[in-house]
């Protein structure tokens, strides 16, 4: 039987995420939280039956129509008008798993009870999480200031009864899905379709992804990068503690330890050297992964905040009796962290291409593009030239979106985070990553047969053996991108073992 996470419990955590992310959890909401949703709903209900004075989104209309009063008798087609009306996103279909990360945490967000839904709403959308109905949400639409507007409208118009959904395996009309489940159409009532679409869940979800993958990817780094090391016959020397005691910053002086205790044992590591010292795509690895390293915890701080926030507009806070129009739903604090993301990652890549690049150079003893009969066999000439591909367009995904702001709304969100791009960038540089290293991960294992009989230390010799049952040693020319495809789905399984 699947455990159950009950929302807002608890601060959420990125282990909560990847519990989330694989199935392990249902969710229900807590009774605490229960109340307080309850309680803001019965407020804002109160405060409309009481009182005729515009409060933003609420009786009004919305961007620059917040000047439009609307009366009592059309507030719930207001809400429906909304979500319709900004359900306008283009491009490639959002990946389930990110769809469902955004489901969670939009159902987090609304449950601390200032977004004034109701309880219905929430459970509905639990009921969506815990049956896997995903609405079709599409790439292209947020400019990521008043929220993620368009992908979240996608996403709340299977409430409605409208949109479309994954479900199955199969894709459903909004209408079809309600029939199918015996669902009956949410009837929002003023503030909702308001609360649903404020809020930064689709940049959120796309940055929560790409920072778990980041910390694994991180650890393949430094694992592939020792083996690479050895493979090139590298020197120790450079993971010594006493260097990275006099410069120490975090993820240097734990990167150099990693990598020092990942070749612990290896014969080929502690053989005498003709060369004094090695490229810094090998000497600096402790510098390089270590900043990286430094930039990942960064944005897991500020995601970790943002995850357990309130993100969308306006507010309400019952105790205080205010409802207060204001800009949490700014993606500012996310897209800074997101394009830092991204530069942390594409220099893991750019670093590993530069080792690809020296062990198949023919240096250091190795044979040219290793193969032993170079010239009738091509050898891993060409895997350098895919990754290097790929370490180019991470260079061009790294332009930075949030310098970017263009003016939304006739001049009344006049300054916006491009946030959403910033993520879904993040996001091609994660999945690029992950086909760099295969092909460092091909080629060091590649290398490392032309030391024998010496061998790496225990720990790449169980790692490089694994992989060869997936990838086996290259004798002669055959289909690379056959053996690339099958690395890239083992770092992905095999990363899978390291916490987050």
């Amino acid at each position: 039987m699947e455990p159950t996470h009950h929302i807002a419990n608890k601060p959420l955590t990125l282990n909560d995420l990847d519990h989330i992310l694989r199935g392990h959890s249902k969710l229900a909401l807590s009774e605490s939280s229960r109340q307080q949703i309850i309680k803001c709903r019965d407020y804002l209900d109160q405060k409309l039956a009481s009182s005729t004075s515009p409060i933003y989104g609420i009786n009004t209309g919305f961007g620059s129509l917040y000047n439009k009063n609307i009366p009592k008798d059309h507030l719930e087609k207001l809400q429906d008008n909304l979500v319709r009306s900004h359900a306008c996103g283009t491009g490639p279909d959002v990946p389930r798993e990110v769809v469902l990360l955004m489901l969670f945490l939009k159902i987090q967000s609304l449950s601390y009870g200032y977004s004034g839904v109701q309880v219905e709403t929430v459970e509905r959308l639990i009921d969506m999480f815990n049956q896997r109905v995903l609405p079709r949400v599409y790439e292209m639409g947020s400019l990521g200031a008043s929220g993620d507007l368009a992908p979240l409208a996608h996403l709340a118009l299977n409430l409605i009864g409208s949109g479309e959904a994954h479900y199955l395996g199969k894709t459903y009309s909004g209408e079809e899905i309600l029939k199918l489940l015996g669902w009956e159409k949410i009837h929002f009532k003023a503030k909702e379709g308001l609360a649903l679409l404020n809020g930064t869940q689709f940049m959120s979800a796309y940055g929560s992804w790409s920072l778990l993958h980041a910390h694994r990817l991180l650890k393949l780094a430094n694992l592939i990068g020792a083996l690479s090391l050895d493979a090139f016959d590298g020197r120790l020397e450079p993971f010594d503690p006493a260097v990275h005691a006099i410069r120490p910053h975090a993820g240097q002086v734990a990167v150099a330890a990693e990598i020092k205790s990942l070749l612990s044992g290896s014969a080929i590591a502690t053989q005498s050297k003709k060369h004094v010292q090695d490229p810094y795509s090998f000497r600096c690895i402790p510098q390089v992964h270590g900043a990286s390293y430094d930039a990942i915890q960064f944005v897991k701080h500020s995601f970790l905040t943002e995850i357990n926030s309130v993100s969308d507009n306006p507010n309400i806070f019952v105790d205080e009796d205010k409802i207060i129009s204001a800009g949490n739903f700014h993606g500012q604090p996310l897209a800074l962290p997101l394009d830092f993301l991204a530069i942390a990652l594409a220099e893991l890549g750019n670093i590993s291409e530069r080792r690809t690049y020296q062990l198949i150079s023919g240096s250091r003893d190795l044979p040219n593009y290793l193969v032993a009969n170079p010239g009738i066999n091509s050898g891993l000439m060409i895997p350098q030239y895919t990754a290097a591909s790929l370490v180019s367009q991470n260079k061009q995904l790294c332009t930075p979106a949030s310098v970017d702001s263009i003016v939304s709304s006739n001049g009344q969100e006049d300054h916006v985070s491009m946030g959403a791009n910033a993520a879904t960038k993040v996001y091609r540089i994660v999945n690029n990553l992950y086909s760099i290293f295969a092909i460092e991960l091909i080629t060091a294992t590649q290398a490392v047969h032309f030391r024998r009989p010496l061998r790496t230390s225990p720990v790449l010799e169980e790692f490089a053996d694994t992989f060869r049952q997936v990838v086996p040693f290259i004798e002669t020319d055959r289909e690379l991108h056959v053996d690339i495809v099958a690395a890239e789905k083992f770092l992905k399984e095999y990363a899978l073992r390291f916490s987050v």
